[in-house]
């Protein structure tokens, strides 16, 4: 195997669009060098460059190929159109069975004949997001302007170039020389492999690994942090799009003026990160701290005190915008900017946020009964909920909707329940994110979920395997965490058909979706999804908090060694019922007791009664894990019956009256779950 290097040298690539680049290149690589069997694939991306790594065969070997041509005595003309389909000659023919035959040997095929014959196409098709054109009016694009290619196959250049007809590719063509640091070491240099080309990079002030600069960068910002006895927010996506605007990362920390620092603490943070791409501090207490940081891509011989000053200049001017919108919004008070919603559109199928609010205000109240909350604080929440949308602090940060609301609900001196069920209401928006607990926001977070969910569904838009435009799986895993990690007891469907105002069929596909996404949720824990299925199949309990302690109670017993083997026996139980129903069944009803002739059959049928008197109390009782040791009991008779007693049996009304009994069986055990519906 050989290495194969490339390296794409171009003007800066905005961050977003680095990392799916090199894994396009990656991608397009391994489909256009097939033949070479690409393996160990590697690839960086940085702000001036993509580059892969990849061991590659030498060459395509010989090969042999042997094809079929017309009968000996065919017309001429059938013959002509074989030699023209082949690119053969008379001469490369010969008869074979009385057919004309092509036999044809391949010589072997260098990889750098490949590589070089590939690489043009590849990169006049290489699919960015966005592409431009640049310089002597060449057809060939590229996200910013391409200076340099580098492409070597074990240290040797792959000669080719991006010449296509008169399109001369701005005369770009493969060669050995890349270049470090815009400022710092600008100067062109030869690389011989990726290691190589790594050192000599480094040594010209280019970390040209991604992740290596991430961790750079936030091992460089702790440390400044820990200085001042700070800890940096994090902030993953934030350190990654900064780690694609430096190749050599200087970590640095500004401080806030303290003028600012009574603006809310999220306000400060999304101006930093969304306008300057700064981190923000929080000091031993968890407060906002009046500093900043940030992320140079030069080393300056001042130690950075002029770049700290720039950008302090400029952070003043940002926050001085933020301290305009934070108090021009509050001039207005939230409830007076209800009405404005009605001019906002939500969806276009759907009316405005103001139908919307109507429809929680509407809601809210019911969920809040539901929960615990209370009714009237709930409906009062559901009113404001939207209005800081047409705040100008949210107009400038949309991210900062909900929060800037509860600020404004506190200022105006709403209840603080309400005040926080405004700022939580969006909450949880993904799996790390906080799921409230006070009652109000509880009913307030739900009702916004179910609302988005039941209308969204009503017009038809359901989120399907290619794509979720509304975050519609997001809103289910909400509401199913927003009960889950709350415990709520409460009925699911009737919330959802009191969001859904008479539409049923809608009502019941949120329901199925929603326990959908329950499953989902289960199966990334870990945990044994079919036998939620299993235990919702015995009854469509809309209780959550129920029906995983009931799931949970049956996933431990089929841990145990009782449990495994009554599995099987049951689904033994199962078939021998399904087939012999298709012939004269079904076998339902009560077994005679005076046709229980052998001991075997007498123990189960005990065994029966006993564990279906125990099941329904401790069902009926929701002690899901005592209802679990009588039908454990039941696995040593039914052994035993299996092991000596004769099912088909010759006698028809023993035969019957046995089936009766396994039919019984099923049915008990189905009262807890369908075990038909569990793996194994």
């Amino acid at each position: 195997m050989a290495e194969l290097f490339i390296e794409l040298f171009s003007e800066e690539i905005p961050a977003r669009m680095q990392a799916r680049a090199a894994a396009d290149l990656g991608r397009l690589i391994a489909e256009a060098l097939a033949a070479l069997t690409p393996d160990a694939i590697r690839t960086f991306h940085g702000p001036r460059r993509i580059a892969l790594a990849a061991q590659v065969a030498g060459e395509i070997p010989p090969a042999s190929s042997f094809e079929r041509g017309p009968r000996a005595n065919a017309p001429e003309q059938a013959l002509a159109g074989f030699m023209r389909k082949h690119g053969a000659t008379r001469e490369e023919l010969r008869l074979a069975d009385d057919y004309w035959v092509l036999e044809r040997q391949s010589e072997a095929t260098p990889a750098s004949r490949v590589i070089a014959a590939a690489m043009p196409g590849l990169l006049r098709r290489f699919p960015w997001p966005k592409s431009m054109r640049w310089g002597d009016g060449s057809a060939f694009t590229w996200v910013r302007p391409l200076r340099r290619i580098i492409c070597l196959l074990d240290g040797a250049v792959v000669p080719f170039d991006l010449r296509d007809g008169d399109d001369d590719g701005h005369g770009l063509c493969a060669a050995d020389i890349t270049e470090g640091h815009r400022f710092h070491s600008p100067e062109p240099v030869a690389v011989t492999s990726c290691d190589d080309w790594q050192l000599r990079l480094a040594r010209r002030d280019v970390i040209a690994d991604a992740a290596e600069r991430q961790r750079a960068i936030a091992i460089g910002l702790e440390a400044l942090a820990g200085k001042q006895g700070l800890r940096i927010v994090p902030d993953e996506g934030l350190l990654a799009e900064v780690a694609g605007l430096v190749e050599w990362p200087v970590p640095l920390l500004g401080r806030i003026d303290p003028a600012y620092m009574d603006l809310p603490p999220e306000v400060l943070q999304f101006s930093m990160r969304v306008n300057q791409r700064y981190f923000a501090l929080r000091d031993a207490d968890g407060n906002a701290a009046p500093w900043f940081a940030f992320v140079a891509n030069i080393a300056a011989e001042d130690g950075g005190r002029a770049i700290v000053a720039g950008n302090e200049r400029v952070l003043r001017a940002r926050f001085a915008d933020a301290r305009h919108f934070w108090d021009a919004d509050r001039r207005t008070r939230l409830a007076d900017r209800v009405p404005a919603l009605d001019a906002v559109t939500f969806h276009a199928k759907l009316g405005t946020q103001g139908d919307r609010v109507r429809r929680l205000v509407r809601l809210a109240p019911v969920i809040a009964y539901a929960v615990g909350a209370d009714p009237a604080l709930a409906e009062r929440a559901a009113q404001l909920a939207k209005a800081d949308l047409v705040t100008a602090m949210v107009g400038e940060f949309p991210e900062l909707q909900g929060v800037m609301g509860g600020y404004y609900a506190r200022h105006d001196g709403e209840d603080s329940a309400v005040a926080d069920a405004v700022r939580d209401h969006y909450a949880p928006k993904g799996p790390a994110d906080a799921v409230p607990d006070a009652p109000v926001s509880v009913a307030i977070a739900l009702a916004d979920k179910l609302d988005q969910l039941v209308a969204f569904f009503a017009i038809g838009e359901k989120p399907t395997g290619s794509g979720d435009p509304y975050a519609l799986r997001r809103a289910a895993l909400g509401v199913v965490r927003l009960v889950r990690d709350n415990g709520l007891r409460v009925g699911l469907l009737p919330l959802i058909e009191a969001a859904a105002a008479g539409e049923s069929e809608a009502a019941n596909e949120v329901f199925q979706f929603l326990i959908e996404r329950l499953r989902v949720q289960l199966r990334a824990e870990g945990a044994r999804h079919d036998v939620l299925a299993a235990v919702f199949a015995a009854g469509k309990d809309d209780d959550i908090v129920r029906l995983l302690a009931r799931a949970d109670a049956v996933t431990a017993l089929l841990a145990s060694e009782d449990g495994a083997n009554l599995l099987t026996a049951y689904k033994r139980a199962a078939n021998i019922g399904r087939i012999e129903d298709k012939k004269d069944g079904p076998h339902t009803g009560e077994p005679d007791p005076a046709l229980l002739r052998l001991p075997e059959e007498q123990a189960l049928a005990g065994a029966l009664r006993q564990a279906q008197e125990a099941i329904g109390a401790d069902l009926a009782a929701e002690h899901f894990t005592g209802a679990m040791s009588p039908m454990a009991r039941l696995r040593a008779p039914l052994d035993a019956f299996f092991d000596k007693v004769t099912v088909n049996a010759p006698q028809p009304e023993l035969r019957r009256n046995r089936l009766r009994l396994l039919a019984q069986v099923r049915a008990t055990m189905d009262e807890v779950a369908d075990f038909s519906r569990i793996e194994g």
